[in-house]
């Protein structure tokens, strides 16, 4: 009987897009047979990002709408399934649920990628970091199942190549952008982002690049970037969806990022990219294509994913000494 795997990551984007990097390796195994049926448990909004990848038979989506109880008769119903492995790497209270009840009176591999509370608190309360430094996200999915897998660490192959359907490739196709460099200025958090005027700043010293600018409609600073030169940057901010807005960073000479799930779309499709990483601890990309720029302060870093408060006498002072002009330079030495 070939292998049967059940991966479980419910959410969020970026993190469902770091955990895409078991795939490939999971698909060939560890001896390359590429005989392996793949399934993953994922939330409903999340399912899309998961369609375009060709190394999976199946997708099962988790409504939340449906609550505890519609999750256990899920689990029951995967039961059927027969899972030879089964990899939580969400290790939350649904996904133990789910595995519980899939090990009723059955054995199977199992992996989990544990979150290392005891270590989070020392990191952030006592400023003692025992995580692997810098911490890359692809490779922190990789080494639970490295067993499974012909695991390389960082020389892991784990490439994607996303299938994307011909509306979003239309829809690309309506903005009539070409050799461009995707930029990804905003993030949930604040403390994450560059400043707006650091991106203005960079968009004018290289007058013979074009620039896409990706975001959310409420992402309305945006604009201010576009107008800087109008002809030569284009604004979409609010008018991609997340799927559209990563076939642009497929398309893209170069991607340029904070700690968002850009970056990791980035990373995943093994795109140039240029990662600013300023306060947080678990951003870090994997992939060699991708260059990381930051800033060394016995400050950083502070914060899991952006939240809290700057310390620094100068604000976001791990984000503001990655200079423009620095960036334009790893733009530079891209091109060389």
């Amino acid at each position: 009987m070939n292998d049967k795997v059940l991966i479980i990551r419910l959410s969020s984007f970026g993190d469902v897009v770091q955990n895409m990097s078991c795939l490939a390796p999971l698909k060939r195994g560890a001896n390359g047979d590429l005989s392996r049926e793949i399934h993953w448990l994922v939330k409903k909004e999340f399912a899309s990002v998961l369609r375009m990848s060709d190394s999976l038979d199946r997708i099962i989506e988790f409504d939340k709408k449906i609550g505890m109880l519609g999750l256990i008769k899920l689990a029951i119903q995967l039961r059927s399934e027969n899972y030879t492995h089964i990899y939580d790497a969400h290790t939350n209270i649904r996904s133990r649920l789910v595995v519980f009840i899939l090990s009723i009176f059955r054995s199977f591999e199992f992996a989990r990628r544990y979150k290392d509370r005891v270590k989070r608190v020392l990191l952030f309360n006592f400023r003692k970091n025992l995580f692997p430094w810098p911490f890359l996200g692809a490779i922190s999915y990789l080494e639970p199942i490295k067993g499974w897998i012909d695991f390389k660490g960082r020389n892991t192959n784990f490439k994607q190549n996303w299938k994307f359907d011909d509306s979003v490739v239309k829809k690309f196709k309506s903005f009539e952008v070409e050799n461009f460099i995707a930029i990804a200025p905003s993030a949930a958090w604040e403390m994450k982002r560059w400043p707006v005027e650091f991106w203005k700043e960079l968009v004018t010293s290289m007058p013979e690049h074009n620039f896409v600018v990706l975001g959310g409609p409420a992402d309305k600073f945006c604009a201010d970037i576009e107008a800087i030169d109008p002809k030569r940057v284009t604004n979409l901010a609010g008018r991609t969806s997340l799927i559209e807005s990563c076939y642009f960073v497929q398309q893209s000479k170069i991607t340029i990022s904070a700690d968002t799930g850009i970056l990791h779309v980035a990373d995943i499709l093994a795109k140039k990219c240029i990662a600013l990483i300023g306060p947080t601890a678990f951003g870090f990309p994997t992939s060699p294509t991708t260059k990381t720029l930051s800033v060394d302060l016995p400050c950083r870093p502070c914060t899991k994913d952006g939240r809290g408060k700057c310390s620094q006498d100068v604000y976001q002072k791990c984000m503001v000494d990655i200079t423009p002009a620095r960036v334009k330079a790893e733009i530079e030495s891209f091109q060389e």
